[in-house]
């Protein structure tokens, strides 16, 4: 199997270098992420209030929840959906409070982003959207039409059912588009979780109540050379690799209904599993664009070694230091049990995956927009310095890899925009 990584990784150079052309660089100008009121914390009290008020789970569910609330990582500053605050004789009406979910956060997103940049509605090319499950009609790139005046002429884009990898896809696709024509490209993500809020007692179904929470985030980018200047940061790279091919993992995450007809997403025991092998098929395409030839040779030494010595143990122990071609990483925080098992298989340190931990304790899995929270906090830190380069790396359901590679163009500073400039000086915690 290492092997076949390492011929794969060996064969995507040698393409890579050979069939690259040449493309419009692009550039994110800068990004928002939406922070909620602080009416809408999610303490253990209140997420406990709302199981016993709804009289839909039974002690056994309560308790399951309960117990994995406390686990989870989560802090008791997160944010949850309106839906959940509404008197229990409304909460059948979803549609209405789900619409209203994805304005406070995509309204919100988008407005600070468009005054932070002062680039007007009508520049907007491209408006791409992310929300994996809420796809309402008209959709919600008609809403951010309606609500801004983006011009008859933009091109708009609604992606849904991409997992938690739907921002990074987007950011993928605006590049793309980019990369051939002069351009903004705006990019906004949330996801809808009200709606799908699980009301049933299948425990794998109850995961997500514990750990997803409301977050939401906007990105611009250009392929205007001229405002490189004002420019935060590059993109550098992108890739995107499925692995829906395997069953196991096509059903790790699954919007399903259970036995009594209740709608929601099954997370399967063999998500932390798919996800390492996921990471290593993908990271073993990446190596190829982003390591230096140095590292990637250190790395074949050590593999071809071990296998020269039949110690396959060795071989399976072996992963190239992708620190040596990154300075940061916003890896994506799924859950305590993710980020444990994504530092473990790429070999990062604490310090490394620092952003995800601390990002999960204070607003939860956001979904999509997760991956702009831990650039932010790094951001909030003072880390991120000119020429540093980033490595943003999420995993969505399907099961899906999206992984971007910026380099930054000035030395960040933090705003007060920032989710995190009230909080960030309690940051890191134990």
């Amino acid at each position: 199997m290492h092997l076949q990584l390492l011929a794969i990784a060996v064969i995507s150079s040698i393409i890579f270098f050979l069939c690259r052309r040449r493309r419009l660089p692009v550039l994110l100008l800068d990004y928002s992420c939406h922070l909620p009121d602080p009416e809408r914390r999610c303490t253990l009290d209140l997420f406990e209030y709302i199981c016993l008020r709804s009289r839909l789970f039974n002690p056994e569910s309560s308790s399951f929840m309960t117990s994995i609330f406390c686990k989870s990582g989560l802090s008791k500053e997160t944010y949850t959906p309106p839906y959940l605050f509404q008197p229990p004789l409304l909460l059948s009406s979803k549609h209405p409070l789900a619409i209203q979910e994805a304005e406070e956060g995509l309204f919100a997103a988008v407005s600070s982003l468009l005054n932070k940049t002062d680039v007007p509605p009508e520049k907007i090319s491209h408006l791409i959207v992310a929300c994996s499950m809420f796809s309402p009609t008209p959709s919600l790139t008609s809403m951010l039409v309606r609500q801004f005046g983006f011009t008859d002429s933009v091109k708009t884009y609604n992606l849904s059912g991409m997992g938690c990898s739907g921002g990074t896809t987007c950011i993928d696709l605006a590049t793309r588009l980019l990369s051939q024509n002069h351009g903004y490209a705006l990019v906004a993500v949330t996801e809808s979780n009200g709606i799908n809020w699980y009301f049933g007692n299948d425990r794998n179904m109850l995961i997500p109540n514990c750990i997803f929470r409301v977050g939401s985030a906007a990105i611009l980018l250009t392929s205007d050379p001229t405002l490189r200047d004002s420019a935060k940061m590059e993109i550098l790279h992108t890739l995107r690799t499925h692995h829906g091919t395997d069953d196991s993992a096509y059903k790790a995450g699954y919007q399903m209904e259970d036995a009594d007809g209740n709608l929601g997403i099954a997370i399967s025991k063999d998500l932390v599993r798919v996800a390492a092998v996921g990471l290593k098929r993908h990271v073993s395409l990446l190596a190829s664009q982003v390591l230096p030839l140095s590292e990637i040779a250190r790395y074949a030494f050590k593999v071809v070694l071990s296998y020269m010595r039949g110690n396959r143990k060795a071989i399976a122990s072996h992963v190239p230091d992708f620190m040596k071609a990154f300075d940061h990483v916003c890896i994506h925080a799924g859950g305590k049990a993710v980020i444990e098992a994504m530092g473990k298989s790429l070999q990062l340190g604490n310090d490394v995956m620092e952003p995800a931990r601390m990002t999960l304790h204070r607003f939860g899995n956001t979904s999509s927009s997760l991956v702009f929270y831990e650039l932010a906090y790094l951001e909030a830190k003072g880390r991120v310095k000119e020429g540093d380069r980033i490595w943003m790396l999420a995993f969505g359901t399907g099961f899906k890899a999206c992984t971007i590679v910026l380099r930054v163009l000035k030395d960040s500073s933090i705003d007060s925009a920032n989710p995190w400039s009230h909080c960030v000086s309690r940051y890191p915690i134990s």
